[in-house]
Parts: C-alpha cells; structure tokens; sequence
C-alpha cells in the first residue's frame, strides 16, 4: 500500500469544498428538527450521561416509543456544535464537510490496498462527488454515517497491520480494530459489519484463499488425509477473536435496546407488514432500486416511504426480472471474485463486501427498519460501488482503443456528478424546498404531501397548507396522521366543525380497543395524539369536559407511559376545579420524566391552586434547577415571592425578573413587576423607570397606566398623574379606578369639580351599587352647595353601606350644616384609592396569550412531529381589578384610614366651633 502524498489530499479536500460550500447556506430540515432543534440532550444543562441513556433523538431507550437508535458519539458532535453556535446551522453543516472530506481522503489509504494510485485516486474523487451522499453531508443527521465511516475505515486499516513476518499475528492492531469497532457502533450501528470485511480480507486477500481451495482443504481434513494448515490455524484464531468481540458488542448492544425492537407502522414500511410472497418478493426487489440509485443518481428523493415503491404481489409483476437481472450479476461477480486468486477477484470481492454487507442491516432482509429506502444508508456501500467502477475503468483504459474514450467518459462521470451534487445541495435550503423537490420525483407519497402542508403551516400559510394535507389524504385515505393534519389546520383557520370531523375520522381509523389488548406493538405513538387534539378541541366547550377527559384517559389506557396525555389532562383537571387530580397526573408525568422543567413548572401551578404557595415555590424552583432559563418559572416564582408579603425574598424576585426581562426583553409584563416590586421596597424613582419601560412596549398597558398614575398620587405629583389617566381612560373609558382616581385630583388639586362630577356619574352609570364612586359624587354635591341633594345622596349611599361609619358621619355634618346658617369648605375629602395589588396567578388558562400585569400557563409539550412544533408559552394577566393583598397591605389600607378618620374629627370640631 502506497502512501497517500499531500497533492492528493490537497485534490480531494478541493473537490469536497467545491461540491459542498453551498450547503453551509442551508438550514434545519426533515429529521434535523428533532435531532437538533427539539433534542434538551444538546443542552448544557443536560448530563453529559443522559446521552449514554437516551436515543438519537433524545427519547430515554427506556420508552417503547424509542427509535432504539442508539448513537451517543453522534450526538456529543452536535453537543459541541451547540456549545460553538447553539442552533446557528451553519458550524453544523460545515463539521459535516469536514468529516466527508476525512472520509473521502481515509477512503483513498484503503483503495491503495487494491487499486494502483492513478485508480484510487479516481475511486476516491467518484465517491467523494457522489450525488447519493447528498443526504448524509447536506443533511445534518446524516453525520452519523460520516462519524462511522471514519471509524469503519480505520478499523479495517488497523486490521489489515495485523500480520507479522512468517504469517505470525499481531495483536495489537487486533486490539486497535476491536475498540475503533466499538467507536463506529456508538456513531452508528452499522459500523459494527466491519468485523465481517476483516474477516473476508483475512482468509480470501491476507492469506490468499480461494472458494475452490478452501473447500479442498476442508475435504482432505474431514477425510483424515491431512491437518489443517498452520496459517489456516492463525487465521481461525483471529477470526475468533473478531467474532467474539462482535458477539459480545451485539450482547451488549441488545442490553441497551431492552430487548426490544423499535415500534413501527405500516406507513414507514408497507412491506414490513405485507404476506408472504409480497414481503418477500418487495424486498428483494429494493436491493436493485438501490443500486440503480448508485448507478443513475438522477432522481433522489428525501423520503422513499408509504407508497413510493409499489408493492410487488405477483410472481408476474415485471419488476421482478430487475430483481432477477441483479441477482444474476452480483452471483457472476461473486463467483468470479472467489473462485479466482488474481488481484483482479481480489478487488471485486472486496468492493461486494463493501457494497453488500453494509447495507445488510438496512436491507429489511433479516429484520424490519423504519423505511423503504434511505440514500444516506448508501454512503458506505457507494465505496464499495466506486472501487467497482474504477476498477472497471482500470482495466478499460489499458487498452489503447478505448483509453481516450474513457477519460473522456470518466470526466463527464465526475463533472456530471459534481454539479448534480451542487444543485442537490440547494434542495436542503428550507423544508419546503426539500419536500417541493421529493414531490418532483414521487407524488404517490402522502408523507411529503404532509411535509409541505407543514413547512406552510411553519409560515402560518394555513390555506395552502391545507391543500396539501387534503390531497395527502386522498393519496392515502387511512394516513392517521394525515387526517391528524387536515383537523389541527381546520382548528387554526377557526373552522372547528371541520377539525372535528376531521380527528374523528382519524379516531376511526385507530384500531379498535379489546379490553386487555396491548397496543403498544401495533400503534405508533404520534397516532396517539389525535385523542389529545381532538380533546383539546372539544374541551372549549365547557358542557363537553367530561367527554375530553374521557378521550384523555382511552389515549392513557392504550399506551401507560403516553406523558403527553398525563400533561393533557393535568391541564383539563385544573380547568374542571380538580386539582387533587390534577396533580396525580403531574406526579405520574413526573414518574415517566422526571428531568422535564416543564412538568415541574405544571406541579408548582397545581399547588397554587391548592393554595400551597411554599409547595410551589419548590417545584418552581426543581423547574429553574433543570433550567435556569425557563422563563415561565423565572416569572411566576417571582410573582409568588413578591405576593408572599416576605421582604427577604424581594432581592430573589427581582432578580429572576431581571432574569426573565434578559430572556423576553420585548414583554411589558416583566417590567410591570419589577416595578411594583420597587413600589413595595418604597423605591419611588426606580418604580417610575419600570413603569415606564413596560409602557413605552406597550401603550394600552392598563394596569402600568394606572399604577403609575397611583405612584405619581402618592409621591404629591398629582398633576403629572393626570395626562397618564387621561391616556389610560382613552383605551378604557370604563375603568372605574381610573375615574374614582382622576376624580379626587380633580376635586382636590386642581378644582374642577364640573369635571369631577362627570368621572363619578359615569362610574355610577356603569356600577350603581359602587359605594366610593357615590360617596365622591355626594361630596360634589357639598361643594356645589347643593346640602339637600347631598343628604339624599350620602342617604342612598349609607343604604349601600350601613356599616360604613364615615359615612354616617358626614351625612350628620351636613345635616348640622343644613341646620345652620353658614357654611365651612371643605367638609370633607373624597374617598382615594389604594395602589392595584396582584391578583393570585390564574391557571385556568391552557392557551398562548399575553397579560397585563403578570402571566401563568400549564406548558404544553407534544412528542408529534406532525402536531405543533413550536411550545413558546406566555401567560394571562393578573387582573387589577379583584386585588389580593398581603398583610402589609391590608396594614397600609387601615394606617389611612386611621388618618382619615382624624381628619375628619379635625373638621367636626371646626364645625362645633372647638
């Protein structure tokens, strides 16, 4: 084996760079949204050994509802991404470069085993511009396979070091190749068949046997006419040594998995679940699409599921002599590379082997994938191709007729395939470019009909998205998930009627329940979703909350370990006055995750409804343990801090606001809160500057309008209060605070009383029975010397309020002043208003909405790829007009109303001539 020389690698790198450079403009699509964007394993605050623990997609092995794709290297890879650039594509993308071109260039040292150097330079730059790999360099999960090649390739290298002089072993190589084996399977699972390509180099390349000779060998031993050869004993012993290793890596592999193969339907692979001879004959029949696919890369498709490849249920069916045309020509070339001892056999049965036994765990041959075909899975097998074909080229252009012609060939091949790679690239740009092109090639798969409606309804284009769900479902009318996408599209687009016909016609294409049934084999569990749409549905009508909460327990009662139902129905439980019940769900959630921040955020709203509050400060507090940047609970702990009246909390509570104004600099309601806490820790200026802020976001901020007002009352800046009541009472003419508030500056600093008069009668026209609204305009009343429509009007009032002392009291002065004949102003004041409290945090609310002066949900979460891909919450206000004092308040309120009880003492005495 030659050694590779810098111009080689230069030539390679250069290739790979100018065929892949675009695909670093290109985003998250197709399988990189759960992978990447909805996978916490990336996340620092997730252990480093939860990704020892849970699939490649960031599901626990633990849950049937695990793809079982156990690949943790991967996933430590984009791990570090994140760490470099979070969720910025573009590092993602250019890490897959790199680790084509180091495959392509490892690639290279192998090809020198068997290839002269002019050859393997060709195989390598074939595979490095194959369009095939498009899908596992362009698509970011795709690196799996990048990752595992490279530990492939360098096992099969360290392996090919392990014979001595005299044909002796050495065993350190061997080791070398067992670890780098281990390592490929922990990128990929595939990287495990490398074991079977050492052992074919082993006994038909390293020691030079033949079919034919082996067999000999074999017979003469059995019939006692010989022993068995020394060098025949030595390659035993290291295929022993190999197959036990790969025997123990399986044990352990199966131990991950649980013993349990991945749940799948027969959408992802109809074949998988078709009769014998359909299943047989559809089988064997993808091994020749997929080397047509090597051969003329022309059509690629992102998605080769559901109805892409029709099933082949007849003997007679014409695309059986495909499958027999190839397996007449794979049979000649083995027979060909085993039968013969020539450098020639030796290079094309090694090609086979990487051609062939790659591809055996994805050939659906010894057991059922999650697919019909899949062109990332083809990037080991194509090195095996492009051997093949430099190698036919090889032979080709030594004779002198052709030579010309197959450089000139040879060339076309490698331009062609460059540029087809480039365009492909741009496909991967956004979804809707991926799945508009797949629709090119195939338009009889209702996935990508489904994949487009998404990439739409991603761009909240809900009318042409429901096209295309449409015509999925008329591809394939029993797509549960099709139907699932069609209801959930109806519901945002306001048509509920047709959103509930639509998730009824998904219900009745779930198998039906048989009491002690289990399910879990036969559904997949994003199907079970349409019980949760469709009782999110119908839970808005509140007579039908018992029907919803019966759809939650069927989904529960199907698949135990379904969270998502739990959470669904925690929520619904709240909103029908169930806590107790509601936090058994929670709790049960918990048992199932006990890492989510979100489920420890819905226990801690469970408890304020309990009236907890110390329970809820935990639980809010385990969420921010979990994730320090939860925003929901960085807001609503510091709500309940601040409404537990204790002052030691305070500095806590403005500083997750601080927090959470960090994370949503945009929301009034962070901004609000900080300064109501400036106005309980007397901070009148700090309070001001807040208020401020949260209404220069947002302008009809009612409850910053007033409170700001209130600041501006109790500091003696009466006059600046009033342009910003004036502002409030432009977007809430009603707000009977407001009046009551702008009414006493009127009366009493700038005196007004004509305007004042007219802030009391309209809060009496809107709340006749409001005592400090009537009470004011009595006082009107007294200052417009009008005593006898006072009395009358301080008569109705004490009707409204027998109990209210001060009243009584000012009707008896005017009563004395009627009495008499001269008149003393003021009499007395009019009644004021203490500063807006929070209300506790509301949890009825399950939907996205935005408050005033605070802001509480139950979080969602959906395991559905084609349900709502986006969780953002943002809560519901505390409403200022039930406030909830603490007791320092309620302390505060009597301190003046003690004041002005004196007052009023002082004006009595005035009037008795004291």
């Amino acid at each position: 084996m030659a050694d590779i020389n810098l111009k080689e690698i230069t030539l390679i790198v250069g290739v790979v760079t100018a065929c892949y450079w675009n695909s670093l403009f290109c985003g998250f699509v197709f399988d990189d949204v759960s992978a990447i964007l909805d996978n916490k394993d990336l996340h620092p605050s997730t252990p480093l050994k939860t990704l020892f623990q849970n699939d490649f997609w960031g599901t626990p092995m633990s849950e049937e509802r695990s793809h079982k794709s156990y690949r943790p290297l991967t996933v430590l890879t984009f791990r570090l991404n994140y760490l470099l650039s979070e969720l910025k594509p573009m590092s993602y993308h250019l890490l897959n470069m790199i680790f084509h071109a180091v495959v392509s260039v490892i690639f290279l040292k192998v090809c020198r085993l068997f290839l002269d150097n002019k050859s393997s330079v060709i195989a390598s730059l074939l595979f490095a511009v194959h369009p095939i790999h498009t899908e596992a360099v362009t698509g970011v999960v795709g690196r799996a396979e990048l990752l595992s090649s490279i530990f492939f390739l360098a096992a099969f290298l360290s392996y090919t070091r392990s014979k001595g002089p005299d044909n002796s072993i050495v065993w350190t190589p061997i080791a070398l190749t067992v670890f780098l084996v281990a390592v490929a399977t922990l990128c990929k699972e595939q990287g495990i068949t490398v074991v079977g390509i050492c052992c074919v180099y082993e006994v038909f390349i390293a020691q030079g046997y033949t079919l034919p000779l082996l067999c000999t060998t074999a017979g003469q031993f059995l019939r006692g006419k010989g022993s068995i050869p020394f060098s025949l004993l030595q390659t035993l012993v290291k295929l022993i040594v190999l197959m036990f290793s790969t025997l123990l890596l399986v044990v352990i592999r199966v131990q991950v998995i649980q013993s349990q193969l991945p749940v799948f339907t027969r959408f992802d692979n109809p074949a998988a679940v078709s009769p014998t001879p359909t299943r047989q004959l559809t089988f064997n029949y993808l091994l020749p699409v997929n080397a047509w696919l090597l051969l003329n890369p022309s059509e690629l498709c992102c998605d080769w599921t559901m109805g892409t490849i029709p099933l082949i249920e007849s003997l007679l069916d014409i695309r059986n002599l495909a499958t027999f045309t190839f397996f007449c020509f794979l049979g000649t070339l083995g027979v060909f590379s085993l039968r013969y001892s020539g450098d020639s056999s030796k290079t094309v049965l090694m090609a086979l082997c990487l051609m062939a036994l790659p591809f055996i765990p994805a050939s659906n041959l010894f057991f059922p994938v999650g697919f019909v075909v899949a062109e990332r899975v083809l990037y080991v097998p194509s090195m095996g191709f492009c051997i093949l074909v430099a190698h036919g080229w090889q032979k080709i252009s030594t004779k002198s007729v052709f030579k010309k012609l197959s450089w000139i060939c040879l060339s076309m091949v490698i331009l062609t395939h460059s540029l087809k790679t480039f365009h492909r690239n741009w496909d991967w740009e956004s979804e809707y470019t991926l799945f508009m092109s797949a629709l090119k090639v195939n338009k009889n798969n209702a996935k990508l009909w489904n994949n487009v409606g998404h990439a739409l309804e991603n761009e909240k284009n809900f009318e042409r998205a429901l096209k295309y769900f449409l015509q999925a479902t008329h591809v394939q009318p029993d797509d549960i998930g099709a139907h699932m996408n069609v209801g959930r599209t109806y519901k945002n687009l306001n048509r509920t009627k047709e959103a509930e016909e639509s998730y009824m016609m998904a219900k009745s294409l779930m198998p039906q329940i048989i009491p002690g049934k289990k399910y879990a084999a036969r559904i997949a569990p994003n199907h079970l979703n349409v019980y949760i749409n469709l009782a999110n549905l119908i839970r808005a009508n509140e007579s039908r909350l018992e029907e919803a909460d019966q759809l939650y327990r069927q989904a529960i009662s199907m698949r135990p370990d379904f969270k998502q139902a739990y959470i669904s129905r925690g929520e619904l439980l709240l909103k029908m006055n169930k806590p107790l019940k509601a936090k058994e769900a929670y709790l049960k959630a918990l048992e199932l995750d006990r890492n989510n921040a979100d489920l420890w955020y819905n226990l801690a709203i469970v408890y304020i409804e309990l009236k907890e509050p110390n329970e809820a400060l935990k639980n809010f507090n385990r969420a921010l343990e979990l994730n320090p940047k939860h925003k929901l609970a960085l807001f609503n702990s510091a709500i309940l801090m601040q409404e537990s009246g204790e002052v030691k909390l305070r500095p806590e509570a403005r500083k997750r606001l601080l927090s959470y104004i960090n994370e949503e600099p945009l929301d009034a309601n962070g901004y609000f809160n900080l300064g109501m806490l400036a106005m309980d820790d007397k901070k009148d200026n700090e309070a001001e500057v807040w208020m401020k802020k949260a209404i220069k976001l947002q302008a009809d901020f009612r409850s910053a309008l007033f409170n700001l007002a209130l600041l501006y009352s109790q500091t003696s800046k009466e006059l600046k209060a009033l342009p910003i009541l004036e502002e409030l009472l432009r977007y809430y003419p009603d707000h009977i605070k407001g009046l009551i508030l702008k009414g006493d500056i009127l009366m009493n600093q700038k005196k007004d009383i004509l305007g004042a008069k007219k802030c009391f009668e309209r809060i009496l026209e809107m709340d006749p029975s409001n005592v400090q609204g009537k009470h004011n305009l009595c006082v009107v009343y007294f200052e417009e010397k009008d005593l006898l429509k006072a009395e009358r009007c301080l008569l109705e009032t004490l009707a409204l309020a027998p109990h209210e002392e001060y009243i009584q009291r000012h009707l008896n002065i005017v009563r004395d002043k009627i009495s008499s004949s001269s008149f003393i102003q003021p009499i007395f004041p009019t009644s004021k208003i203490s500063r807006v409290e929070g209300q506790k945090i509301p949890t009825e609310s399950v939907k996205e909405s935005r408050g005033e002066s605070g802001q509480t949900q139950i979080v969602k979460t959906s395991d559905n790829k084609s349900q709502s891909k986006s969780n953002k919450q943002l809560g519901k206000d505390r409403d200022e007009e039930t406030p909830h004092k603490t007791t320092k308040d309620i302390k505060e309120i009597e301190k003046k109303r003690v004041a002005a009880l004196k007052r009023l003492e002082e004006i009595e005495r005035i009037l008795n001539g004291e």
